[in-house]
């Protein structure tokens, strides 16, 4: 199996300042310190319904909302660009700003640079929106939590990669509302600079996610897999650096952006590969009854026999679906026993439990649940209750 090695592709911009950028991607701005993220401490229970209130309805969140500031001066056209050091940078957590919007489109963060499937996410899930990319997955939780955007469009899952655990984690920590889900195909390409074959190609760079979901074509063709920050970055890499013995694993989109050849198309172990991906915003929405829902929440418990079982029951006995199970280290805790005989190693972790389940939290079956479950739990936090993405993908 070959070798997979973490690198960055994207240094921070400094101080660099223009007036005006493209419309439709925005750029990193200089000399704002962020702010840190939220405490780690939890609250034993929160109220379920409480917190539920209305938006405007048109995205926009009045005039608290704030954007970035502009930085490239008559920016041209990314994907008729030949020029790859004038294609905007990703957002990052050191430049932030607090410049009020006009509210004219819903802004929209993705992880990675322009051509990223996070970014198409974000269009389907948005359609018309100014899509904003980031460095980070932290970076855009940041970003709607401080108005500098409308909306966050970040994967949880892939349906042969498995679950992006670092989200799950965010979640936690920052106080935005899940208010759908969108899921994307994802189709990948091996790409690589005009006059380059596969045969030439040593090594292939791309995310650890998509280099995982093409890992018997990898394989099959010996090439040594190096992991990068997102696909469409190393797809941008290879472009920038002009490597004739590396190549990347992409959409056919980043191949068009970044003026790269299609080698192979569709290299996925399997050809029914989805993303799904979570709409995020700093307050939730009003669940209905009107069309199929979902609810995620998250939950501890005590240690015991059957615990788990019996917290998962409460939805079992009301006939309540649960599509997802998620089990995450209680971080920033200390280990609850210590098995003496066993030279002071722990006999268990402390546990979080993300479910989601088919069912909307204006339904009273699904309060009913949660109140089942809130008599059992140590903490509990509904995520969100919001419409399911009921497309084929």
């Amino acid at each position: 199996m070959a070798a997979t090695t973490p690198r960055t592709l994207n240094p921070p911009l400094h101080n660099r300042t223009h007036p005006k950028s493209s419309p439709r991607h925005q750029n990193p701005v200089t000399n704002i310190k962020p702010l840190s993220p939220h405490s780690a401490k939890h609250r034993r229970v929160l109220p379920l319904l409480a917190s539920l209130q209305p938006n405007n309805g048109n995205g926009s969140q009045g005039q608290n909302a704030v954007e970035l500031r502009r930085l490239l001066e008559d920016f041209p056209d990314e994907s008729n660009s030949k020029d790859l050091n004038t294609l905007p940078r990703p957002l990052t957590s050191a430049h932030l700003s607090n410049v009020v919007s006009n509210g004219s489109r819903l802004r929209v963060a993705y992880q990675g640079v322009h051509g990223a499937y996070s970014e198409s996410a974000a269009e389907k899930a948005y359609p018309n929106c100014e899509a904003v990319p980031c460095d980070q997955f932290e970076t855009a939780f940041n970003a709607v939590e401080r108005w500098l955007v409308d909306r966050a469009v970040l994967p949880i899952e892939n349906s042969l990669g498995g679950s992006i655990h670092r989200n799950y984690d965010l979640l936690l920590r920052y106080s935005l509302h899940i208010v759908g889900e969108v899921k994307l195909p994802i189709r990948h390409c091996l790409l690589a600079n005009h006059g380059a074959k596969i045969e030439d190609l040593k090594r292939v760079l791309s995310h650890s996610q998509a280099l995982a979901q093409c890992e018997n074509t990898l394989t099959k063709l010996g090439m040594v897999r190096e992991a990068v920050d997102d696909t469409a970055g190393a797809a941008k890499f290879v472009a920038f650096h002009k490597l004739k013995d590396a190549g990347a694993v992409a959409s056919s989109d980043a191949a068009r952006i970044y003026g790269l050849d299609i080698l192979a198309q569709d290299i996925q172990d399997d050809s029914d590969n989805v993303t799904r991906f979570l709409m995020l915003a700093r307050e939730p929405i009003i669940p209905g009854t009107d069309r199929p829902f979902k609810t995620s929440i998250v939950f501890s418990l005590d240690e015991g026999p059957g615990m788990l079982f019996k917290a998962l029951a409460v939805f079992a006995m009301r006939e309540i679906n649960l599509t997802k199970i998620e089990s995450r280290p209680l971080q920033k805790q200390a280990l609850r026993a210590l098995d003496e005989s066993n030279n002071g190693f722990p006999k268990y972790f402390p546990y979080l439990f993300y479910v989601d389940f088919e069912a909307s939290m204006a339904d009273q079956n699904a309060q009913n649940a949660l109140g089942h479950l809130m008599e059992m739990a140590t903490f509990l936090r509904v995520l969100g209750s919001y419409p399911a993405d009921i497309s084929m993908a």
